[in-house]
This record gives C-alpha cells, sequence and structure tokens, in this order.
C-alpha cells in the first residue's frame, strides 16, 4: 500500500483543488496513480469497470473502484468512483459528467484502464484484436474527447483551463512484443494519438503527453514471471506500481507548465525522456529509382543507420 497520509488539500500538495480523473484506478497502476493524487490533494474520480485481466466480469460483490475511493477518504481525502465503460460515449460522457457533478470542474485526465488478450498472431482471433484495441485505444480516445469537449467549451467561455491528459503506452508501444500483437499496436497508436491532441488541444489550454511504465500488475505479471517478485522488507521494491505515480502526478500537474507532446518511459527510479521517429540517412537520386537502384540505396543507409531497439521476447 501506497505510504501516505491524505491531506493535501490542508498542506497545499502539488494538485491541490485540482479535480482528476483516473480510468482502470482500482488496482495496479491505476490504484497507484489514484492515491497519489489524492495525497497531493486532488479530488479524485476513479474509474473501473470491474473485470479480470482479459476483460470478463470480476463477480466481485464490492467493485475494486469503491474499495480505493475507502482508502482515499479513511486517509482523509476526496473521491468518487466511477463503474461506467469508457470505451463506449455514454460510459466516456458519463466519466466526465461525474466530475463536473461531484466536484464543479475537470483539470486531470489519466487514461489508464487496459486489459489483456495474449496471442502469437496466427492464434489471434478477431475478437482479441478488438477487445485489446477497444479498450486500450478507444478507451483513450472516448474520454479525452469528451474530457476535451469540455475544456473547449471552457475556454469559448472566457475561462480557458490549465488541463492536463496523461495517456498509458508501454514499451510494448515503442518497441513491440511477441505475443502481443494486438497490445503492442494499440499502446502504439496511443502515442499517435497523444502526439495529435497535444497539437490539437495546446489553443484550450490542455497539455497531453504519455508515460511507458514498468510495474509489478497483474497485466504484466505473466510477461515478466519471476523477475518481478517483491524484495525483502526494507528493501526498495523497484518494479512497485507506486514509482510510476509521481511523474504521473507531476504531469497532470499545474507545475508541469509547458511540457505537453512527451512520451516518457518510467520504472523504478528512472525517468527517460523517449525520442520518436525522426529522419535518419537520406539520400535523394533527384529522379525515379529503379527497384534495384532503390534496395542498393536503402542498403547503404542502412548501414548509416541506428540500429532499433530489440522487440520484447524476440529472444525467447
Amino acid at each position: 500500500m501506497t505510504d501516505i497520509s491524505v491531506d493535501g488539500a490542508d498542506r497545499g500538495g502539488l494538485c491541490a483543488g485540482r479535480v482528476v480523473v483516473v480510468t482502470g484506478a482500482g488496482r495496479g497502476l491505476g490504484r497507484a496513480h489514484a492515491l497519489a493524487f489524492a495525497a497531493e490533494g486532488a479530488h479524485v474520480v476513479v474509474n473501473d469497470l470491474g473485470v479480470t485481466l482479459d476483460g470478463s466480469p470480476d463477480g466481485t460483490e464490492a467493485g475494486p473502484a469503491d474499495l480505493v475511493v475507502a482508502e482515499i477518504r479513511a486517509l482523509g481525502g476526496s473521491a468518487v468512483a466511477h463503474g461506467g465503460d469508457i470505451a463506449t460515449t455514454a460510459g466516456a460522457a458519463s466519466l466526465v459528467a461525474a466530475a463536473l457533478d461531484t466536484f464543479g470542474r475537470l483539470d486531470t485526465l489519466v487514461n489508464n484502464a487496459g486489459f489483456l488478450r495474449d496471442r502469437m498472431l496466427v492464434n489471434l482471433d478477431e475478437d482479441e484484436w478488438d477487445a485489446v484495441i477497444r479498450v486500450h485505444l478507444k478507451g483513450h480516445f472516448l474520454p479525452l474527447k469528451h474530457a476535451a469537449a469540455h475544456w473547449r467549451a471552457e475556454t469559448k467561455a472566457g475561462r480557458t483551463p490549465v488541463a492536463r491528459v496523461v495517456n498509458t503506452s508501454s514499451g510494448a508501444g515503442l518497441l513491440g512484443s511477441v505475443g502481443q500483437g494486438n497490445y503492442s499496436a494499440a499502446k502504439a497508436g496511443i502515442i499517435g494519438l497523444t502526439l495529435v491532441a497535444a497539437a490539437e488541444l495546446a489553443r484550450y489550454g490542455v497539455q497531453v503527453n504519455a508515460i511507458a511504465p514498468a510495474a509489478r500488475t497483474r497485466m504484466t505479471e505473466r510477461t515478466f514471471a519471476g523477475t518481478m517478485a517483491a524484495p525483502g522488507a526494507g528493501a526498495f521494491d523497484a518494479m512497485a506500481p507506486d514509482n510510476v505515480s509521481p511523474l504521473v502526478v507531476w504531469l497532470g500537474a499545474a507545475a508541469s507548465d509547458g511540457v505537453t507532446g512527451r512520451v516518457f518511459e518510467t520504472e523504478a527510479g528512472r525517468i527517460t525522456v523517449m525520442e520518436g521517429w525522426r529522419p535518419g540517412p537520406t539520400v535523394d537520386k533527384g529522379a525515379r529509382w529503379t527497384p534495384a537502384e532503390a534496395g542498393e540505396a536503402a542498403r547503404e543507409l542502412l548501414t548509416r543507420a541506428e540500429a532499433p531497439g530489440a522487440v520484447y521476447g524476440a529472444g525467447d
């Protein structure tokens, strides 16, 4: 459990008075983010549909969102639960409405919800592809769309917000991951969505960034089996989800002014600014190539290009 005392509203924490929505906040990274925002004085809307690792209903009587809200309130914080499906128009709209109806404003959206249905490509069914693309990519787009519509309306009314969006990509979206074609494609798409949103929404006072985290959660325990065990008492738990949340809180705060359209890889005590696609070695013939000439030119360019990072699991 996060070691916090949620009295940020009294202490004037980094996010004091801000209203923050976190999707998929019932467990893992989302829960850690919700607790960390509350510790810095934010009012938190805790969204979670309450599903198993593959997206099926978990069958529990008390939803995970309600449990996190209870944790926050027990520590003196302010939170409300939302159990809607944010990959639907109605669910995403009600998520934004929950913030506005409960707290009267919306300042930060953290898109985090997701699940896995891992298969090698030749075994990956169409419904498994669609389900993962839906919850990760569409589940980022719809809350972002509805939050942005609110912030645009605020700007047009003369109340330009200090708004923040933090999206959740993955190393799988940056490099690819064997057995996770659907997940890797969705997470790569989230990076593209982040860049477009940062450019389009800047005029409305909105900053949009993404993280590519690594931590011990339900979604990673199978992928990294045997390498993410919790350490002994008193040792630094490098894979704890709580290690990712400080950067997310800062990106979601007014203090991150001027930072937008960026992707940060974060795990343990390490933060890395990821540098995306940019022109490398190039050659211009000034006329049309023949296929053979194009191939020869491409091979020569590759001798001068930086090698790509290894796809996760490619050596297994």
